[in-house]
């Protein structure tokens, strides 16, 4: 009786070179939106600076837009990653400075995607993602629904960003972190500024009552 040789490590080889490959075009798309418009950037660049064959790049991806989208994907799973967690938070201003300088630090490649011709996909991106990650993340007590509270908040965080970036001369990271805080953070945390202290006939402090 013959039987098959089973040599599971060809599969495994090609399926890690396919993830090398994949990695490689999208740091070539990064390392390229560093220096170049993302309208000017051509196949062939991505393929020379990925160090791949011209060819190779259509086992991967159609077109270039559809990698960007890739990119777009993973990047709003970071900036979603770094929001949320500010909704449980007593102190957001670290928080927010974090994602503000997080943006600031990848400012060519968030610029493609918030002001760019990606920033349709990105905003659809932004919407399912935050959909994904809402279903799972109930807020104990809040007053809206967790999905929308995490859907307006991205969005206009995104929003927000996306301003920034268009500044000829933007606010500083300290600055538009404040701006973040104060206006899309502190709202969703208290709405109508519930558990902000106020002030008694007195002047004495007590807790604000929801009307």
């Amino acid at each position: 009786m013959v039987h098959k040789i089973y040599r599971p490590h060809l599969s495994t080889a090609r399926d890690a070179r396919a993830v090398r490959t994949r990695e490689a075009l999208r740091r070539a798309m990064l390392d390229l939106l560093e220096t170049t418009p993302f309208d000017q950037i051509t196949l062939r660049d991505l393929a020379a600076t990925a160090g791949i064959g011209y060819t190779t790049f259509f086992r991967h991806h159609p077109t270039k837009e559809a990698l960007l989208q890739e990119i777009a994907a993973d990047q709003i799973r970071r900036l979603v990653s770094l929001v949320l967690p500010m909704l449980e938070m007593s102190d957001t201003r670290p928080a927010s400075i974090a994602l503000c300088r997080y943006v600031d630090d990848h400012r060519r490649l968030w610029s493609t995607l918030l002001t760019g011709g990606a920033a349709g996909v990105l905003r659809e991106e932004f919407l399912k993602v935050s959909t994904e990650v809402a279903s799972g993340w109930p807020r104990t007590g809040a007053l809206q629904p967790s999905e929308i509270v995490i859907i307006l908040v991205v969005s206009s965080t995104i929003e927000l960003l996306a301003w920034w970036l268009r500044q000829k001369k933007p606010l500083s990271v300290e600055r538009i972190a404040e701006i973040h805080e104060r206006l899309i953070i502190s709202p969703a945390i208290n709405p109508r500024g519930r558990g902000k202290p106020t002030k008694s006939r007195r002047g004495a402090p007590r807790q604000a009552r929801m009307r």
